[in-house]
């Protein structure tokens, strides 16, 4: 990239918590915040009591947020913190911010209503379409700049950001705040992963229900989570910069069936390939791996890793063993995790995994990220 892009702000509510204090301690900590649900019969990772509190207030605040999904409420909590840590307060800004399910839960309660009584309400359609996300954020903001929604399954958070720069390098923007949101922990969704055999059952499950990275594992242990993430980005040198993006690298591979991907994860050594260009191997520190926690996922994106930087590897990391799989908000989540690490100069790691941590400063973190079709992201961000 000609010019890097400064990220001047950063907002999430997970699993983790809903404030960057709370966040950055839960990862201190060597236990999951996965947990069983009875009602739906599943692991799920969902917001702390507080952000569940918190998305309540926001709700109560006006009587339009009464009727809209929870998707977009956590898009909104997570938008107002990045915008005001970056200080943007003229509403000069676009943002793309995207979702693989969009409003799940709304979508399911209209269709039960339809089933019953054959009528939905007046607002089933407005509210459950993928724009509604970007659309009351730009509303909630004053944003005055162009707001886009887009769904590319679980690289979705990092396609936003591909379009950000993109945006920004053009001269067609100057600031973009960009991410994705998820609030899929539904019946429905949940009937779909279990029926792709995606996902773990109570029984014979050990501490860590998502074994993410855990390449000897001998099935699926994909767990959902519920997030939302935003990262607001300008171009060039800021002084209030968090961090900077200095390469992004994309790939798609053909398709055998819908969820494919190759052994080799040839998608993610062409999306890594392009971000890393002419960078010395070396000069990566970590990596943010997707991994899902299933089988095909995690060894086809290891042994892309392996094909790219050889048997010298960075250190590698996930944050899907802790707070589960997140759809179209893990891939700026994951984000977040590489920023943490930079800021405070810590590697986290994942407490199953044998491989010892490096003692090492930290400047360059890649990130990656894939949806179902094989559409990968990957992302290099250095230190401020």
């Amino acid at each position: 990239m000609k010019t890097p892009i400064a990220i001047t702000g950063l907002g999430s509510i997970s699993p983790l918590g809903s404030n960057a204090e709370e966040q950055w301690n839960a990862y201190q900590e060597t236990t999951t915040k996965i947990a069983w649900e009875e009602e739906l019969e599943a692991f799920t990772a969902r917001l702390t009591p507080e952000g569940q509190k918190a998305i309540q207030a926001i709700r109560r605040e006006d009587k339009n947020y009464l009727r809209i999904d929870p998707s977009v409420l956590y898009a909104l909590y997570a938008g107002r913190i990045a915008v005001a840590q970056a200080g943007w307060k003229d509403g000069d800004f676009g943002i793309n911010v995207g979702s693989s399910r969009g409003a799940t839960q709304l979508f399911e309660k209209f269709f039960e209503t339809y089933k019953e009584r054959n009528i939905v309400p007046t607002q089933a359609s407005p509210s459950t379409t993928l724009g509604n996300i970007s659309s009351w954020l730009a509303n909630d903001l004053k944003s005055t700049g162009p707001d886009i929604s887009h769904s590319i399954t679980c690289s979705t958070a990092l396609h936003a950001l591909l379009n950000g720069v993109a945006w920004l390098q053009s001269g067609m923007a100057k600031k973009f705040l960009v991410g994705g949101s998820e609030a899929a922990l539904t019946p429905f969704t949940i009937a779909q992963i279990r029926a792709m055999k995606l996902t773990p059952t109570e029984e014979g499950t050990s501490a860590y229900p998502n074994m993410a990275l855990n390449l000897f594992k001998k099935k699926n242990t994909m767990v959902l989570g519920e997030a939302a993430a935003v990262a607001c980005l300008e171009l060039g040198k800021k002084k209030n910069a968090l961090a900077y993006v200095t390469a992004v690298g994309y790939a798609t591979e053909m398709l055998d069936h819908a969820v494919s991907i190759s052994d080799e994860g040839l998608c993610f050594q062409k999306s890594m390939k392009m971000a890393l260009g002419k960078t010395d191997l070396s000069e990566i520190d970590a990596i943010v791996m997707h991994a899902p926690g299933t089988l095909k996922g995690d060894t086809s994106e290891m042994g892309a890793v392996k094909a790219v930087f050889g048997e010298e590897l960075p250190m590698l990391t996930t944050n899907k063993w802790k707070i589960g799989h997140t759809f179209g908000a893990s891939g700026l989540l994951s984000l977040e995790l590489a920023i943490n690490m930079l800021q405070e100069q810590r590697f986290i790691g994942v407490p199953y995994l044998k491989d010892k941590t490096k003692d090492q400063s930290l400047n360059k973190i890649l990130v990656n990220a894939v949806g179902f079709g094989g559409n990968a992201v990957s992302i290099i961000v250095e230190k401020a």
